[in-house]
């Protein structure tokens, strides 16, 4: 399963651009991860947030940090979580 990570182009102000970066560049990173694609969009909805931290979306949920660091941190937690459950339904025999 490929693990979406969109990033708001409003949010690059915040350093946002930095995560993305090192998600698509770092391969030692990926290998961690697993399959993930790392995308930008113009807009993610989400005015206001663009200017308070860096935040992406990971499968749809919002996931924020005070510095790209721990943005990439979360990301990276929020990436495992949802690899865990999609490890669960498929041990259901889903």
């Amino acid at each position: 399963m490929t693990i979406m990570i969109e990033f708001c182009q409003a949010n690059f102000s915040t350093c946002s651009d930095q995560v993305m970066a090192k998600l698509q560049s770092d391969s030692v990173l990926l290998d961690d991860l697993g399959e993930i694609e790392a995308i930008e969009y113009g807009c993610l909805g989400n005015c206001g947030q663009c200017y308070i931290q860096p935040f992406a979306m990971v499968e749809g949920s919002i996931v924020a940090g005070d510095t790209p660091e721990e943005l990439l941190e979360e990301i990276k937690a929020q990436v495992k979580r949802k690899q865990e459950e999609d490890r669960a339904w498929r041990d259901l025999g889903f």
